[in-house]
């Protein structure tokens, strides 16, 4: 809405400001702050009576977690209803990225609030079948990868101009950090790898959400890089000068970015801990696949790797486990995934959150590093 304002600013100089990018990224972030802050004890009530006894607790996990019991899930709606309250109220509406973003957001987001309902009302880890969950995963990020790569190809800037052989080749291709002109060019095989980046991501921040407040801030911490990503890439002077790719477009992902900011600051006032309510799949599958889905749009997929690496760390620790006790009988952890491991190990819950947070701010940087050295 405050997009289409900028508009009239022949007629009215003031409304010239809503032209820029990084002033509607800092309405974003505070609009779905204030959204999530005054919604959220309703909506916590809301769940806790609908829910009854709530997420059910692993009886095979941490005892300190059985406290627990009866904390409601679904939080993932009141950051989704932020976020896209925002993005609808700041965000250009006409850029086929938001959308494409948005339908990944979303799309996960309701296969993450089915998965959590038959949690709950079945009072079981069993929710959604696994390989169901994933095809549907794979079906709604393959059309979310399409997208962005038909409207990539079509040099998109404010609208859809001709296309030429070098923005159709990057619209297909990989770009490897440190390397200013190295692209590997997937064809149409960048369908099957976007949409393995953008699902993969999606449960790698699924499975990181295990203690109070863990997942939440590094999600921000990356949204803020890949915010800050997007509007450089998609603005043709500054990834010039840092010798990035230009993705005409992509500077809107900012918005969507801060909006995330802004939902997450607001969750996390009501998950620090001790939780008064949890993500869920709800929220977790939904802002992993956000930032799967905004690393795809603007070729910082490898980028999202390191920014995200603690999410890679998790989902690793889970496989390494898996892999070893099915070949050789043996855990290479006490508890996957790793944040488990080391409350296993006699780490308090405060402190893995927050030197997982730590960690998460260093990759972040790391990853931000790889910007600039070209």
């Amino acid at each position: 809405m405050f997009y289409l304002l900028s508009r009239f600013s022949e007629h009215f100089e003031l409304l010239n400001v809503f032209r820029y990018i990084t002033f509607r990224t800092g309405g974003a972030i505070a609009t779905a702050l204030l959204f999530v802050f005054f919604f959220g004890p309703w909506t916590i009530s809301w769940l806790r009576l609908k829910q009854g006894r709530g997420q059910p607790i692993r009886d095979d996990g941490p005892q300190s977690h059985l406290s627990k019991r009866g904390t409601p899930t679904m939080g993932g709606l009141m950051i989704l209803s932020g976020l896209c309250f925002s993005v609808l109220l700041w965000g250009n509406l006409a850029n086929p990225y938001v959308w494409a973003v948005l339908l990944v957001t979303l799309g996960f987001g309701a296969i993450g609030f089915y998965d959590d309902y038959l949690k709950v009302t079945k009072q079981s880890h069993k929710g959604f079948s696994g390989k169901a969950r994933l095809s549907v995963e794979f079906a709604v990020a393959g059309v979310a990868v399409i997208v962005m790569s038909e409207v990539g190809g079509a040099h998109y800037l404010g609208g859809l101009l001709s296309a030429d052989a070098e923005t159709n080749r990057l619209a297909t291709s990989v770009a490897f950090p440190f390397f200013k002109d190295l692209l590997l060019n997937l064809s149409y095989f960048f369908i099957a790898f976007g949409a393995f980046i953008i699902v993969g991501f999606g449960n790698a921040v699924n499975l990181t959400d295990g203690l109070d407040g863990l997942a939440i801030v590094p999600v921000m911490v990356a949204a803020a890089s890949f915010g800050f990503i997007a509007y450089l890439a998609g603005n043709a002077m500054f990834s010039n000068y840092l010798q990035i790719h230009f993705v005409p477009g992509t500077g809107e992902l900012a918005v969507i970015c801060g909006a995330m900011i802004g939902a997450g600051l607001g969750f996390l006032w009501f998950n620090a801990p001790p939780a008064q309510i949890f993500m869920g799949d709800t929220g977790s599958l939904a802002l992993g696949g956000l930032l799967g889905s905004v690393a795809v749009a603007t070729k910082h997929e490898i980028v999202l790797l390191v920014v995200g690496g603690l999410f890679v760390a998790e989902t690793l620790s889970v496989i390494i486990q898996v892999v070893s006790f099915r070949y050789t009988g043996r855990r290479v952890f006490k508890m996957a995934p790793i944040h488990h491991h080391f409350e296993q190990l006699g780490w308090k819950e405060p402190q893995v959150v927050v030197r997982f947070w730590i960690i998460a701010v260093v990759l972040a940087l790391l990853g931000l590093a790889t910007l600039k050295l070209r």
